[in-house]
This record gives structure tokens, sequence and C-alpha cells, in this order.
């Protein structure tokens, strides 16, 4: 007798557990990495790359560990990521708790990059988790499940900025880091009890063939299903022209949001000219919405088709990022941002409400793409809009969002192909059955 255990519901709250666990492990490690510049007398090129190796690592780590779920399920690729992301964490606890501040010198630069990099592997379980929450739920469901999946994990960075001012001046940056690392230990152990495999993957595990598990599990409703190894799932996803389609909208989509989380608080302070703490509020409301609205996106995405979902999304962002291109009133502004994280937000969610749809053979292949290359726009956005601050002056903050008008109508495009293809391939359904018929 087979045992099957959790249900679609369950398996999505596990794995958005995992991923707001991930998430929230490098919370601390950026904010408080300038603290370390002065200390160790750091260049800003070696601040910025410090800054920036978590997101590196997690970005990079999304693409084999999502195709790994193609191949094992969720839980273990999870469940490595996470303990990862601790083994950074502790290092980084014991560095400040032993070293920080007056041992602290240039020769450990070496070392906390590595340990930020571990912390990174945290961010790596959104691919996963992508990967687990579409097998547990059919096509017509799948844009409520990822949006609320994603949007829900996504709050964790805007969470934990409110977080860790108080954090920091209640503990101090040793007991901050203890603190993270008690709640990341205890995140891992609640996804161990809580992460579930779908059918198809716990069958596997109890001995039965690919055929039978894959004929129990469509008994029960499970749709979809993995096509091959982890290599072959990569090869398989890659071959796809909608997969890189669905990579350049991520780029323009998330890549963009977390550019902007990176640039609007220099924006406010410098081009608008607000305090310090207004900028992050208005920073944070920008994060929050984002992610808030994402779960939005995903039931939009259900009912009107992720490719329509789309478009609308992107159409939004357009008009935002026009609007702050030609913005110098902080109303204006404000309004601009709003309209850019509900545009950014809800096309996030169309983006993988398309992801199970357009490459149904390898979902974990394609959200490892589409996931890991795409939030390399986190990287590659900010300076491309720095390049108007340096020809342009103050006025090159403002200007510097033409990029994102480039990248929305770019974007457009591949939506709009992407929907015509769509309709191309629904319309030869009916002349493929007739023929057979016939």
């Amino acid at each position: 007798m087979y045992k099957l255990k959790g249900s679609p519901t369950t398996g999505l709250f596990g794995a958005t557990l995992g991923f707001f666990i991930g998430f929230a492990a490098v919370a601390l490690f950026g904010p408080t990495a300038h603290k370390f510049k002065t200390l160790m007398d750091l260049s800003p090129q070696q601040v910025g790359l410090l800054v920036a190796a978590p997101s590196l690592s997690g970005s990079l780590l999304r693409i084999p560990f999502s195709a790994w779920v193609d191949t094992t399920g969720g839980r273990k690729p999870f469940l490595v990521l996470l303990v990862l992301s601790i083994l950074g964490m502790l290092g980084l606890t014991l560095v400040v708790y032993l070293l920080y501040p007056a041992r602290l010198t240039a020769s450990l630069y070496p070392l906390l990059l590595l340990l930020g990099v571990l912390c990174g592997a945290g961010i790596a379980t959104f691919s996963v988790g992508i990967g687990q929450v579409s097998y547990w739920f059919p096509q017509a469901r799948q844009g409520s499940a990822l949006g609320t999946y994603a949007g829900a994990g996504n709050m964790a960075p805007g969470i934990f900025s409110f977080i860790l001012p108080i954090a920091l001046s209640s503990w101090g940056l040793a007991g901050s880091y203890l603190a993270w690392l008690v709640f990341l230990v205890a995140g891992t152990a609640l996804y161990y009890l809580a992460g579930r495999n779908c059918w198809y993957f716990q069958l596997l595990d109890q001995g039965l063939s690919k055929d039978k598990a894959r004929d129990m599990a469509r008994n029960h409703g499970q749709e979809i299903f993995p096509a091959g190894t982890l290599k072959e799932t990569l090869v398989i996803s890659a071959r796809v022209w909608r997969t890189w389609s669905l990579v350049l909208i991520y780029f323009t989509t998330f890549g963009g949001f977390i550019a902007l989380t990176a640039w609007l608080p220099t924006y406010w302070q410098s081009f608008i000219g607000v305090s310090a703490v207004t900028a992050g509020l208005l920073t944070a409301l920008y994060s929050i919405l984002t992610s808030v609205i994402r779960i939005v996106g995903g039931a939009i995405s259900d009912r009107l088709t992720g490719e329509t979902t789309l478009i609308l999304a992107l159409l939004t962002m357009l008009v935002g990022g026009i609007l702050m291109t030609v913005s110098s009133s902080y109303g204006l502004s404000v309004t601009a941002e709003i309209l850019m994280a509900l545009g950014m937000g809800v096309g996030n969610a169309a983006v993988f409400k398309l992801v199970p749809k357009e490459v149904p053979q390898a979902v974990g292949g394609a959200a490892g793409w589409v996931g890991g290359l795409g939030a390399f726009g986190g990287f590659a956005i900010p300076p491309l809009m720095g390049l108007f601050v340096i020809m342009q002056g103050n006025a090159g903050y403002a200007q510097g969002f033409v990029t994102f008008i480039a990248l929305a109508v770019l974007s457009l495009g591949l939506a709009i192909v992407l929907k015509q293809t769509h309709a191309r391939r629904l319309s030869k359904v009916p002349l493929e059955q007739a023929a057979s018929k016939r």
C-alpha cells in the first residue's frame, strides 16, 4: 500500500515558508556590509562586490537547483540551499562575535565574500519553489498558486527592512546576526516538517516505476510531470525559444524590481530631496506593494490568461517609467513609483503562470533559466542607470528611467508574440483533430 502525504494547499504552504526563510537569510548582510568598509579599508568596488555577492550566487544557483527539482522534487534542493545559507550565516555570526571590530582586517575580505556567497543560497530557493508548486497544481490554478507563493515569499525583504533598524539598535551587530541565525535554523526545521513533494515524486521514492507513478499521480489530479534528468531538463527547456522570451521579460520585471530597491533610496534623496527616513519608507512601500500585488496578479492571470495579464502589466510599468523620466515633483514620482510597482508585481506573477504553460515538459529547467538569468537584471540595470548620472549630473537620476522604458517596450513586444503564438497553436488543434477523424 502506497502512502501519499500532503495536498496542493500544504505543498504551497511548505514551499512559501521555505522561500520566505531563504530570502530573509540575506536581509541582514547587505545593509550591514558597509560597516566593514572603514575597518577593513575597502574600496567602493570591494564593498559593492561584497554587497552583491549573495544576490549573484542566489541567481546562479537557481539554474541547477531548479532543474534538480525535475529529478527529485523540491524538498532536497530546498533543504540543501537552506543548510548552505545557515553555514554562511553561522560563519558571519562567528566573525562578528570574535573579530568585530578590533580584529577585522583586510585579509579577511575573501572569507566575508565566501560567507556572503553561502548566504545567497537562500535566495535560490525561489526557483526551486516554483517547480515544487507547479507540479502540485493543475494549469487552471497555476497563476493563483504561484502568485501567492512568490508574493508572500518576496515580502521578506520589505518586512525585514522595518525590523532591521530596531534589531541593530536593541541587540547590536553581533546580537542581530545571532538572532538571524536562530531564525534561519528554526525556519529550516519548520520547512523540514512542512515541505512536501508532489505525489509523483512521493511514489517514486516508494519504489514505483516512472510510468506507474505517473498514472497513479494523474489519478489524484496531478497534470504536469518532468521529462528527464537534471541535464536533460536544462537542455530541453533551453531549446524552447519561449523560455528565452520569458527570461528577458523577467529580466525586466523581477530584475527591474531588484534594481529599483537599490536605486530608489538614492533617487529619493539625491533627486527629490527627501530625508533618508522618508526615502527608506518610500522604497519599502515600493518593495512591499510589488510583492503583495503579485498575489493578486496570479489570480488575474488565471482569469485573463498569462499573456493578456502580462501585456497589461507591462503597459502599466511603461507608463510608470515614462512618468518617472519626466517627473521632478514628489507627488508625480510617488504616483509613478506605484504604477511601476503594480506593473512589475503583476508582470512577475504572469511570467510564472506562463512557465508551466509554455514549457510543461521541463518546468524546473525553465524556471531555473527564467528565475536565475532574469534576476541578473538586478545587477545589470543599476550601472546602466548610473551612466545617465555620470553624463547628466543630478538630472540623470530621473533620465536613467529611460532604461526601463526601453526594456518595457521590448518585453511588451515579446509578450504580444507569445500571445499570438499561443493563439495559433490553439487554432491548429481543431484542424488536427478533424484530420485524425478523417
